[in-house]
This record gives structure tokens, sequence and C-alpha cells, in this order.
């Protein structure tokens, strides 16, 4: 990692699928986080110039000191096609791989519980392989957000583009919080301490 300021700043990508009809899926539990960490920053998600992705630009909160200089991003396209819009941001802020984090649902996890990790496959995940082939490496951070298998023999892909369970429902604040602390400590302390406190 070379000192050039330019890649002081970190890239925080919401996965999920735009639109009203796609809000409550499990698939879109990235966009959650995001907007949570929004919320946080006292700022509300802007389309970029590009129309291609809705940003937020601003500093993550820490005692003391200016916390990390962030960009909050939610692509406009669907899953299968959100590593263009990544790319674009990317390297117009001149961000590395290992200074993006995306969030996103996981199959291979239970519902409620988180995992972070650098780099690692897509298991199948449609805007993780986006990503990976827009950026040209998977060595990007993951905050993987646990949604868990689908019940029966209901496909994965019926199961993730359908909403939470109501019992779901009542507990997904409670994962949303956690996944959002989650990131804010990989990107101001590193992913270990992030590991040691959130993966659960």
């Amino acid at each position: 990692m070379t000192t050039d300021q330019t890649n002081d700043v970190w890239l925080v990508v919401g996965l999920g699928n735009p639109g009203p009809s796609y809000s409550g899926h499990r698939h879109n539990v990235g966009y959650l986080v995001v907007d949570e960490l929004a919320q946080r920053m006292g700022q509300s998600f802007k389309a970029d110039r590009s129309g291609r992705a809705e940003l937020v630009e601003g500093r993550f909160a820490a005692p003391g000191t200016p916390g990390p200089r962030v960009v909050l991003m939610k692509p406009r396209s669907y899953m299968n096609e959100s590593g263009g819009a990544v790319s674009t941001l990317a390297k117009f802020y001149k961000v590395v791989p290992d200074r993006i984090v995306a969030i996103h649902d996981e199959l291979d996890i239970a519902f409620g519980t988180l995992r972070a990790k650098l780099g690692g496959g897509d298991n199948g995940h449609n805007g993780l392989r986006s990503m990976r082939s827009s950026l040209g490496t998977g060595d990007f951070h993951r905050v993987r957000a646990g949604i868990g298998r689908p019940p029966g023999r209901q496909s994965v892909a019926d199961f993730v583009l359908s909403n939470y369970s109501s019992v779901e429902r009542k507990e997904l604040p409670f994962q949303v919080t956690d996944a959002a602390d989650a990131v804010e400590c990989l990107v101001a302390q590193g992913l270990e301490k992030a590991q040691q406190m959130f993966n659960s």
C-alpha cells in the first residue's frame, strides 16, 4: 500500500436490486446496511452524475479525530450488473480493491449472524461475481450478512428474491445495526479487529 492520499478513501458498496418491489428482499440487505450508515452520518443518498449509482460522501464518526473518509454506494443497476458502477467509482476516487467493502447476503451463514473477510470466492452470488469481473480481482473486503438456506424445496433464486419472514423482520434491525457496526470497525480498526468482534 502506498502512502498516496487518494488511497485514504474507502468505497463501501451495499449490494441489492433497485426499486421498491425489491426493497424487502433478502438479497437487498446490503442496501439496508448502507442506509443505516448514511443515517449515522446524517446524510441522504443522491444520484451520481452518471446515474448508475446513489452516493453519500463523508466520514465515519471517530472519537477525538476525524474518522476515515468513505463513499457509500448503492448501484442502480441490477445485482448481476452492479460491478460496472463499482469499477467506475473506484477509478474515479482512486480506490484500490482492498479499500472496497461489499455488503451482501450470504446463504451459507445462518440468519442473524455475520462474517467479515477479505477476498474469497463468489459462492454463486451474482453481485460479487459482477464486482470481481469488473474490478479484475476478488481481493476486496466483504461483510456477509447471513440469510440461511431456503426451506424445503424452495429454489435459491426464489428465496433470495423474497421478503424476510415475519419472525426475521423482527430481528432484522439488529442484524443491520451489527453489520453497520462491523463496517465501521473494519474501516477504522482493520479486518482482524472486525473479525474478532463480529464474526459469530
